[in-house]
């Protein structure tokens, strides 16, 4: 994958950029909430909050983090604190906190507010948990009687491809909170007004689009500068991998994190860096080369151990199905070590019941398969008429 440089003219038109564009008109005299992160920004890097709060017909009240906090400080799955925001003197809400409650903004937090403004970048893939913390915002501001606002931004992956299998209804969670694919294709903005209408929010939105912006467009392809969205999501190529890799969390495996290249190294102790490459590129994956690679995490799985694996290389993105990738790899992790590869049974997302395994796959079959030595590719072919229902879904959501 080539890097491309950012252009001092962005070809697209963040929705807060259109917002301001438009004098603010749509916030004008409103007490605002506003649901950020490090990558809420402007296309010229100004924070969000600072171009709302600068605005003298808006006042922000409060704001509003979700995992990793506001400005994406923490690790996976640490508790967040509310805390001050000192530079305007304001409560800093955690949607992130010790318990599943945590997630849902209450009725005091939402107090004064009568427009809350989410403003987060997504990445495209349905694990990702920043849309399930808008959609439980949707949910209390219909509550609780106050307007919702979307300022959409890029699907960095672009709106055109569609991969995986839909979540099945016993296994939703805060990493599949609705019937998505893995890979939606869908924009922020877009997934707001799905849940709003067909999964049943029914929340007062208004959703402001990006101008520039087309659904062959991955992140490189704007001009836009890529944030970082949370820690270990540091580039567009770790974004690129992630709908596979991320299944790695759900075992005893490292998924990189701790290494300057999350998601794109994966590995064990136990693993053998040569014989994983080897047999993972035979395997003849599509747009993909693995490469051995040994690393050594300074946090997380296996910190301070040195780990065999491989490092992820994607050479044709267009080509490259990241899920099938991630299925294929714990295959290969499975049955190349049986008597070392576990399944994660620590509590995932605030589940207990359910492995994470099961959460991030959406359903028990990948881990049925893998136990019963069921061939990986079979698993494929349920996926063809999910897809096709949830194409037909979300066309009347589409923006762009």
């Amino acid at each position: 994958m080539t890097a491309r440089n950012v252009s001092c003219s962005p070809k697209v038109s963040l929705g807060i950029d259109v917002l301001v564009g438009q004098g603010g008109r749509l916030l004008e005299g409103r007490n605002v909430g506003l649901l950020v992160h490090p990558a809420s920004t402007d296309s010229r890097l100004r924070p969000t909050v600072d171009v709302l709060s600068s605005m003298n017909t808006v006042r922000v009240c409060a704001l509003f983090g979700p995992e990793h906090g506001f400005g994406g400080e923490f690790q996976d799955q640490e508790s967040v604190a509310t805390r001050l925001y000192r530079p305007l003197g304001i409560p800093m809400y955690s949607l992130y906190g010790e318990s599943k409650d945590s997630l849902v903004p209450s009725r005091d937090m939402l107090e004064g507010i009568d427009t809350f403004v989410v403003d987060l970048q997504d990445i495209g893939i349905r694990y990702y948990t920043f849309i399930y913390t808008m959609s439980y915002c949707m949910e209390a501001c219909r509550e609780y009687g106050v307007d919702v606002v979307v300022l959409d931004r890029p699907n960095p992956l672009g709106g055109l491809e569609i991969e995986g299998n839909i979540v099945g209804e016993g296994f939703r969670s805060f990493v599949g909170r609705y019937p998505l694919p893995v890979r939606h294709g869908m924009t922020i903005g877009e997934l707001a007004l799905m849940f709003n209408d067909a999964f049943g929010i029914g929340c007062s939105l208004t959703v402001v689009p990006m101008k520039g912006w087309q659904r062959w467009m991955w992140h490189d392809d704007t001009g836009l500068a890529w944030v970082m969205p949370s820690p270990n999501m540091a580039t567009l190529e770790t974004a690129t991998v992630y709908g596979g890799a991320c299944l790695v969390e759900a075992t005893n495996v490292s998924e990189g994190r701790g290494t300057t290249h999350p998601f794109e190294l994966i590995g064990a102790p136990w693993v053998c860096s040569e014989e994983l490459a080897r047999t993972m590129n035979d395997r003849g994956l599509p747009g993909v080369v693995f490469r051995p690679h040994n690393f050594q995490p300074c946090f997380h799985k296996w910190s301070g151990q040195l780990c065999g694996g491989v490092q992820i290389h994607v050479r044709e993105r267009t080509q490259f199905r990241p899920f099938l990738t991630g299925i294929c790899l714990l295959e290969v992790l499975y049955r190349g070590w049986p008597d070392q590869f576990e399944w994660r049974l620590e509590p995932y997302e605030f589940e207990a019941e359910r492995l994470a395994v099961d959460l991030l796959a959406g359903g028990g079959w990948l881990r049925e398969a893998l136990e019963k030595g069921t061939p990986i590719e079979e698993c494929q072919e349920r996926w063809g008429p999910e897809l096709n229902e949830f194409k037909r879904v979300r066309r009347d959501y589409l923006l762009y």
